[in-house]
């Protein structure tokens, strides 16, 4: 496994600098992507590793020629991913296709043969409210073209999704996973650092900060969440999963065994935290869903990366765990006299 050297795209992420963590404390090399002036802060942050972790300098994984930085890489994690956005529907189609498909043909073009792939339980979803790998978000194209926002990106998501899924039938000799999780919380990697205020780097932790403010919705549209230490560790653990050829197509729908309710969630951190009450969004605003708990199958997710299901992190640990880690933030943000205001969830395509 030491010798073993790990490509993953958005280091700098919420869920990618999570996954390196990961490896670099189960042994792997990492060599991770990042741009700007994120390659120094990425640096910094896993600068304990020493040589066991490398950053190359990537301006957009959709176009850029990584050939180089492919060189002597052994598998593939690609987790960079655009969130939803306001930005043109057509843009984000195109988006998701390329960043999904340039790294993936450029790895297998470099003789690389194992690849995890994040993609997301949008793609999944469907009106027979059934979410195994069998399942798909039946938005055609055109109807993504047409669609508002949060819908566009679902449709994005999910054709990018069935490209991938197009090559792995075109390259038996490339051995892909696809991991679909829902919403992700959680408290961010050791060492992560947000210098300034920069919203959209909390990614969906940004629900979370939500309930520390009054104004506009703070709480997502939809059930289902999953902790980010446990989607990290299910990426890392599919790096050594069998082959799809002794264990069928590995498509990992997957979320937490413990009911993610909102209401719940806010009673949570008023009761740890007292302090907040007057900060926190009313309980009671808090959606009501069918379920809190999605019907996936992590039985299936632990045959095939050995995660086990009483492993997972629980509801009260997530939820206290993300408030602390952006309690953190925001107080090293206010000590060097930056002002915080909370965003609407709108203006980052939630």
């Amino acid at each position: 496994m030491s010798s073993q050297l790990i490509f993953v795209t958005g280091v700098n992420g919420f869920l990618g600098s999570h996954i390196v963590h990961q490896l670099l404390e189960k042994g792997y090399r990492v060599r991770g992507t990042a741009r700007g002036a994120k390659i120094d802060l990425a640096k910094e942050i896993f600068a304990s590793y020493g040589d066991k972790f490398e950053v190359v300098s990537v301006n957009d994984v959709a176009v850029d020629d990584i050939s180089e930085q492919l060189q002597g890489v052994d598998a593939v994690i690609h987790a960079a991913a655009p969130l939803p956005s306001k930005g043109d529907q057509r843009t984000l189609l195109n988006g998701a296709l390329d960043g999904s498909m340039n790294v993936i043909r450029q790895a297998e073009k470099a003789g690389i043969k194992r690849i995890i792939y994040t993609s997301s339980i949008v793609t999944v979803i469907n009106p027979s409210g059934s979410l195994t790998d069998k399942d798909w978000n039946p938005m055609t194209e055109k109807e993504t073209l047409a669609a508002p926002a949060f819908k566009a990106y679902m449709g994005a998501k999910t054709l990018a999704e069935k490209a991938v899924w197009k090559f792995a039938d075109e390259h038996k000799d490339v051995d892909i996973t696809v991991l679909n999780p829902p919403y992700i919380f959680g408290p961010f990697a050791p060492n992560f650092r947000i210098p300034k205020p920069d919203y959209g780097t909390l990614s969906t932790n940004l629900h979370i900060y939500h309930f520390l403010t009054k104004k506009g919705r703070a709480f997502p549209p939809s059930p289902g969440s999953a902790d980010v230490r446990d989607v990290a560790r299910i990426h890392v653990e599919a790096l050594s999963s069998p082959p799809e050829s002794s264990i069928g197509r590995k498509r990992l729908p997957l979320a937490s065994p413990y009911d993610a309710n909102y209401k719940k969630a806010v009673e949570i951190v008023a009761s740890a935290h007292p302090e907040l009450r007057e900060r926190l969004v009313d309980a009671d605003t808090a959606p009501v869903f069918p379920f809190d708990k999605l019907p996936v199958d992590l039985k299936r997710v632990e045959d095939v990366t050995g995660v086990k299901v009483d492993s997972y992190h629980t509801w009260k640990e997530t939820v206290l765990d993300t408030i602390d880690s952006l309690l953190a933030l925001e107080k090293g943000w206010v000590n060097q006299g930056y002002k915080v205001e909370i965003p609407a969830l709108e203006d980052y395509g939630f």
